[in-house]
């Protein structure tokens, strides 16, 4: 039976907001029991909101499909009586989700799409989806009534702020994802901050800054800590996937301390390097006086990797090891997310793995709830040793939680923490290389049903018996952007490695072959 609204959102100031968020949420231990127990009246309402503050501004065709690649979580429907609400702002093609309510192992597509509702807002503007379903009301209402049973539902958004907090209250099921006043552990300096209270080394650096003369200031600080520092970064702080950074040289710099030190920091400051492409300097400051940041060393050495952890916090305070992964990276100073290899270098991983833990757990005694990944930079010294530094805590799902979901959901495997590797139930191990940023302007030339023939047409498609192959997501923007997202599965790195790199030169020689055939008139 569907409950009703007994106030209505608009008259609630924050504070009893916040309230009546506390008491939705101390119902998420019982209803995350539920799911394990299939009822026939269970369910999920997926709100992939992108409700994060960037420096750039994202295409109303980008944001739809951002929020497409969350539906790697339709694999949830082999729970054969889950329902799901998926709520996007424009409308997901039906091919698309046959697509994936077909890689769905040992369940009849048709019964999974039974228990599936799509609901679209009609609204390609790129505002953050949960903004715009709460400028409808009535939309909301109507959601709301889908719901077979509040006491057995929860919400699950990709990154949890006001919005996404007064989304669960209007629907009145708790969210499963960080309260929105831990927001600030997310963000740059909060981290940074965290980091050093629990003892978790960092790089050198600065954190709540809101100028040019603060980022000077901490520069100078830095340099008096260590004097041989060749290059800073600036991070907004909430910058996401390395576009809210910027690379500072401070090579030959006059001695710590010296009168003419701050002026020659502040002319490298505003010569810095932005990795976000078309931004203008001015507007980059503005942002990070609006928002705040950090200064920090970039750390090198004679090797250097990104690799991640992945986490989460469970509603009865435990904490569990997911995964880690190492980042692949590019743009202008490598610092751009691309995407990720699956299991991270065995060198490290366990060092990594303790490291995040101690956050982690943390993390769980302040009541931190859900997803999160910890960045790290990992630097080889000279004798082969492996230092980590943690430089970024994601309060959210990330560019790594849908590869790696993909995969546990399609082979029903686990990640075992003590050796890094991931076995299927019958001890296979599994690898994985996945991207977000499969772009090209030639791949314009093909339509959804144009990558569907090539994924069978060369043997590509995710093989269930062998528990191999690609999965595609962000298909929507393929034609329009030219841009499109994968995960390689194989038995070995190389095999994932290999797959991954077929994968992306058979789109673009199909790509390439369609645009040079032409029109045919007559």
């Amino acid at each position: 039976m569907t409950e009703t609204p007994t106030r209505p959102l608009a008259l609630l100031d924050d504070a009893e907001r916040y309230r009546t968020f506390d008491e939705l949420q101390g119902t998420m231990p019982t209803v995350w029991e539920s799911m394990r127990l299939g009822f026939a009246d269970e369910s999920v309402v997926v709100v992939p909101s992108i409700s994060t503050e960037g420096t750039t501004t994202r295409s109303g065709t980008i944001m739809a499909a951002m929020e497409e690649r969350a539906l790697f979580l339709l694999l949830l429907l082999r729970q054969p009586q889950l329902r799901m609400i998926y709520v996007t702002s424009q409308p997901v093609s039906e091919s698309i989700v046959e697509y994936y309510l077909g890689l769905l192992p040992g369940v009849i597509p048709s019964h999974a799409r039974a228990r599936l509702t799509l609901v679209a807002v009609g609204d390609a503007s790129p505002e953050p989806l949960s903004a715009k379903l709460l400028a409808r009301p009535r939309l909301l209402r109507e959601i709301r009534a889908l719901i077979p049973n509040h006491r057995r539902s929860h919400l699950v958004p990709y990154n949890t702020t006001a919005l996404e907090r007064d989304v669960a209250l209007s629907l009145g099921i708790p969210m499963y994802g960080s309260d929105p006043r831990f927001g600030h552990l997310g963000g740059k300096t909060g981290c940074r901050r965290m980091f050093e209270e629990l003892g978790v080394p960092c790089p050198v650096g600065a954190e709540d800054l809101r100028s040019v003369d603060d980022i000077v200031a901490g520069i100078q600080a830095m340099r008096a800590r260590r004097p041989s520092l060749t290059e800073a970064i600036v991070k907004l702080n909430e910058g996401v996937s390395g576009q809210g950074n910027a690379v500072v040289d401070l090579r030959e710099l006059p001695a710590c301390g010296s009168p003419e030190e701050a002026a020659i920091i502040a002319e490298r400051v505003l010569a810095m390097r932005l990795e976000a492409e078309n931004l203008a300097l001015g507007v980059y400051l503005e942002a990070f006086a609006r928002h705040g940041g950090i200064v920090e060393e970039r750390i090198t050495g004679r090797e250097l990797t990104s690799p991640s952890v992945q986490m989460r916090a469970l509603p009865d305070g435990t904490v569990e090891l997911l995964s880690t992964h190492d980042q692949l990276l590019g743009g202008k100073s490598g610092q751009r997310y691309l995407g990720c290899v699956f299991p991270a270098d065995s060198a490290y991983a366990a060092a990594i793995a303790e490291s995040a833990m101690v956050i982690g757990r943390h993390l769980a005694g302040l009541g931190v709830l859900g997803r999160f990944a910890v960045d790290y930079v990992v630097v080889q010294d000279d004798n082969g040793e492996w230092t980590p530094y943690a430089i970024e805590l994601n309060l959210r799902k990330g560019g790594t939680t849908h590869p790696f979901l993909t995969l546990q959901f399609l082979t029903d495997g686990s990640y075992g923490g003590a050796d890094g590797m991931y076995r299927t139930p019958a001890g296979a191990p599994k690898y994985l290389v996945a991207t977000d940023h499969l772009e090209d302007d030639r791949l314009k030339a093909l339509t959804v049903a144009d990558l569907f023939d090539i994924t069978m047409n060369h043997g590509l498609h995710f093989d269930q018996s062998r528990c191999t192959g690609v999965v595609f997501h962000m298909i929507s923007c393929l034609t329009e952007c030219g841009r499109v997202g994968l995960t390689a599965v194989g038995d070995s790195p190389e095999e994932a490695r290999r797959v991954y790199e077929q994968a992306q030169s058979v789109l673009i020689a199909e790509a390439t072959a369609a645009r040079e055939e032409g029109i045919l008139v007559g």
